[in-house]
């Protein structure tokens, strides 16, 4: 099928971040810049430990009314309101779980970008790649018809992701484990280097600068049954990384940058690695 459609993220929840204090209070805690955040122009970001570790990833929008809205994964937004709502001490902010009234969708496909205005609604462009099209923040149940598309299967949209290799919360990083650099969010606009200090930032800015990463996430095409995730990837009988999410023939993993060269396999299936435009690697 030609042309945009939509699919209804229903992994994706909302988190309402209100008063005249939001955006110095997310500023401290996150790793990208709150001050870019505009109508119609969202931020990547990510939630670390104080060690830098992934804790969650989320989409900042501006709404208007003095809030900003926390797109993040929807299973883990209860946990991550009553994270905010402990850290904000004296800060002049209110934090808000609005999962249940609120709907994620995505707009794919070409002329996608021409729905980054719907009216009603909140949408923006992707900031990690604009071959991901237009993200949609509407009221529950209410996407398609606020939308006008038709609606496609989330599997056609799970495809787009995982052929540009781009990572999907918790299900390809592991939370307390994960670093931002080995997941692509430098190159896909997660982390600002120049703005000030954030949780975790001491050693997300210490692996990029020493040139610690030895392992990066990539996109994978899978020649056989789908490994499930966790499952671990092979050359020579060592191991040397582990199959993350996936569906039909082609997944995400996790490998060590020497392993790229030579047969790799997975739970019996051969595991060809593909190196994203995006991407950049050490010589």
């Amino acid at each position: 099928m030609t042309g945009p459609r939509f699919s209804v993220l229903a992994n994706r929840g909302v988190i309402a971040v209100a008063g005249e204090d939001r955006v110095e209070f997310l500023q401290g805690l996150i790793s990208n810049d709150v001050t870019k955040v505009a109508p119609g122009k969202a931020v990547w970001a990510a939630l670390l430990t104080p060690q830098g570790r992934f804790l969650n990833d989320m989409f900042v929008v501006d709404a208007g009314f003095g809030t900003l809205l926390l797109e993040t994964e929807r299973e883990k937004a209860p946990a991550l309101a009553r994270k905010l709502g402990m850290y904000k001490l004296r800060s002049k902010v209110t934090v808000e779980d609005r999962s249940a009234t609120m709907d994620v969708a995505v707009v794919f496909g070409p002329g996608a970008e021409k729905h980054n205005a719907v009216p009603g609604a909140l949408s923006y462009i992707d900031p990690r790649l604009p071959e991901l099209g237009v993200r949609v923040l509407t009221p529950a149940g209410q996407a398609g018809k606020m939308l006008g598309l038709p609606e496609a299967p989330l599997a056609d949209y799970e495809a787009l992701r995982l052929s540009l290799g781009v990572p999907d919360g918790s299900r390809d990083l592991p939370v307390e484990k994960a670093l931002l650099l080995e997941s692509g969010f430098d190159e896909l606009n997660g982390v600002d280097w120049k703005k000030g200090c954030y949780m975790g930032q001491e050693l997300t800015a210490r692996t990029k600068y020493r040139g610690l990463v030895k392992k990066r996430l990539f996109p994978v095409k899978v020649e056989g049954a789908l490994p499930t995730p966790g499952t671990a990837i092979e050359r020579n009988g060592e191991e040397v990384g582990e199959i993350r999410s996936g569906a039909g023939n082609r997944a995400l993993a996790m490998l060590r940058l020497e392993a790229l060269e030579g047969a790799l396999t997975a739970g019996g299936a051969r595991i060809v690695p593909q190196k994203p435009d995006w991407m950049k690697l050490p010589d």
